[in-house]
């Protein structure tokens, strides 16, 4: 892949952290208050089931224990304590705490996908913590515990999430919507019997209720997760986990233009600090790409490349052994 590739590719993952980074003004302001559960599921569930109806294949083989592991963590488990975070953490706590993301994705990717840990990385993990903390810092702030523990385990989940599904690949065949449908759908059936039994179901819904759960169904599920896991295919894991701390940057714009929060000098100087670290983090290893920006050892690219191949370099042809170049009779 060319770096201009890189760039659009990492361009557009990063609408997904984008519209997640919504998801703090969307739980407090349209949906039914301290119901994680209920937004968990009801953003996995329905576009998953729609996704899954579209593709008309369920998986095979391994896949029957991967997209549930996938689902859990990408979607159910991580989506469940974002949402318990966002409740219970005030002042942009858990986007602070969540910023931990990066740091455990370095340490992943070495053990599972053999990428070196560099020194570029360690410094733009740095600067990202550095850039949230003075992007939401709000001085002294009491911290509930469970909402600290949400938030790091979110941390973990997403991060896990990216190392496997960048180890695990995509089934061969098998298109990107219908790969998503399978992880939506299983991380909210999972999800599900949890929130009917101890959430249950809602009074009632309001309008402003059902535009923030068409929100997140839509552009904060199905399309969200969609360019997600394009990018993570594409992209190093590293570089990938660097983009999702796009998510309090628009958190926070987002209370500026819509609940009309100030924005200090320290909150501009941090995202400044943050959009460096992102950029940093896409910077390509030297002397060639990291292992993990290509599929598993043994395994094919989905594009029909052999793993490890460039996209814009043809597949190259293979002469069979002891085949001898046709050599044609001159004329007599």
């Amino acid at each position: 892949m060319t770096s201009r590739q890189n760039i659009r590719t990492a361009a557009l993952t990063g609408l997904a952290p984008a519209v997640w980074g919504s998801t703090y003004l969307i739980a407090t302001e349209l949906l039914p208050p301290d119901r994680p559960l209920l937004a968990t599921t009801v953003r996995a569930l329905p576009g998953g089931l729609v996704l899954l109806a579209l593709g008309r294949r369920l998986p095979t083989g391994v896949w029957w224990w991967r997209a549930p592991v996938l689902g859990v963590l990408n979607i159910g488990a991580f989506n469940f304590l974002l949402f318990l975070a966002a409740y219970r953490l005030p002042g942009g706590i858990a986007a602070v705490i969540m910023s931990a993301q990066p740091m455990f994705v370095v340490v992943l990717a070495a053990l599972f996908l053999g990428d070196r840990v560099r020194a570029r990385h360690a410094l733009a993990c740095a600067m990202g913590a550095g850039g949230v903390v003075l992007l939401v810092f709000r001085g002294a702030v009491p911290l509930d515990v469970l909402g600290v523990l949400a938030a790091v385990g979110g941390a973990l989940c997403m991060a896990l999430g990216i190392t496997l599904t960048k180890r695990w690949g995509r089934p061969e065949g098998v298109g990107l919507l219908t790969f998503t449908g399978w992880q939506l759908t299983a991380g909210g059936l999972v999800l599900l019997p949890f929130w009917l039994s101890l959430e249950g179901l809602p009074d009632g819904l309001t309008g402003s209720n059902l535009i923030g759960f068409a929100h997140l169904i839509i552009l904060g599920a199905v399309l969200s997760y969609f360019v997600w896991f394009r990018g993570i295919e594409r992209l190093p894991a590293v570089a990938v986990s660097f983009l999702a701390l796009g998510s309090p940057v628009v958190a926070t714009l987002l209370g500026y233009l819509v609940k009309g929060e100030t924005l200090s000098a320290l909150q501009i100087v941090g995202m400044a600090v943050i959009l460096g670290a992102v950029v940093l983090g896409q910077r390509p290893a030297p002397g060639g790409r990291s292992r993990s920006a290509a599929s598993p050892r043994g395994g094919r690219r989905h594009d029909g490349h052999a793993a490890g191949a460039d996209v814009g370099e043809p597949p190259k042809r293979i002469r069979s052994p002891g085949r001898r170049p046709d050599r044609r009779t001159p004329p007599r």
